[in-house]
């Protein structure tokens, strides 16, 4: 194995993209070994760093079994589509995976967890270490505080963001529902509107507001008798997803094969 580490960053061009360029160069230990985007983007050829004042050396391309060619490892915070046909050229490659796509429906899962027998996979819809402590800080709540409170989580993301409620927000919500012992198939509620009647005992609400530049702001509350609870998480810059991916990247090189997130990074698992 090279000395350091050759990351791939799929999506290249988009506001995670660079986030994450510039992140690898400036990291020791890491070198830039490939910035993959779309086949129509207009910025095919061009240095990776170009929109950030920074020279990598690196030029953006399309051409992905090429570009794994070397590499340790894949980061992809792009979309379902592009991560599933990435998965595939990363089983043939044996190239481990940090996912940070969202908006997966159940077929894309179950094609991330077919990938994850071939090679180790780190797929969390938050990289941030500061959201993965409120992953945790979430379920110990519930579990204290019981069915005697209720569970709301509202977040607000840029404009850009296309699918709701964030992955981040799902999360949370799957952290409360576990330690409660309920089910988000059956006890979600997404936005309410018009007469909806008394709020079910055993629901868990999800609120989205989209707007501006925002990066991401998430609060989960435990609304009870006279008090409620909040934990909040909010993001003022891309680079602490940048940062948690990157620490993915390392973690995953000699792991075997599987599905892991961001609380087996961290060590937060029970």
């Amino acid at each position: 194995m090279d000395e350091l580490l050759g990351i791939v960053v799929a999506g290249a061009t988009g506001r995670m993209g660079r986030a994450l360029i510039e992140a690898v160069v400036r990291s020791p230990g890491l070198r830039l070994h490939g910035a993959l985007d779309r086949p129509d983007s207009p910025l095919l050829g061009r240095d990776a760093g170009e929109a950030m004042g920074v020279h990598t050396g690196v030029r953006v391309c399309a051409e992905v079994p090429a570009t794994l060619a070397g590499a340790h490892a894949l980061i992809d915070f792009t979309v379902p589509a592009a991560t599933l046909a990435h998965a595939r050229d990363c089983v043939a490659a044996r190239v481990p995976m940090v996912v940070g796509t969202t908006g997966f429906d159940a077929d894309g899962r179950a094609g991330l967890v077919a990938a994850a027998k071939e090679l180790p996979i780190v797929f969390a819809p938050n990289m941030s270490v500061g959201v993965n402590v409120a992953f945790r800080l979430v379920e110990q709540a519930a579990r204290i505080l019981g069915d005697a409170y209720d569970v709301e989580v509202f977040e607000i993301h840029h404009r850009h963001k296309v699918d709701a409620p964030s992955g981040t927000a799902l999360r949370l919500g799957e952290m409360a529902a576990a330690a409660l012992g309920r089910d988000l198939s059956r006890d979600a509620v997404h936005g309410r509107e018009g007469v909806t009647g008394e709020r079910g005992a055993r629901e868990i609400g999800f609120h989205a507001a989209r707007g501006g530049d925002i990066v991401g702001d998430h609060t989960v509350f435990f609304a009870g008798q006279g008090e409620r609870l909040e934990i909040t998480h909010r993001s003022s810059s891309r680079s602490n997803y940048a940062t948690g991916a990157l620490r993915a990247a390392r973690w995953l090189q000699g792991r075997p094969a599987g599905l892991f997130d961001m609380q087996d990074v961290l060590g937060l698992r029970d």
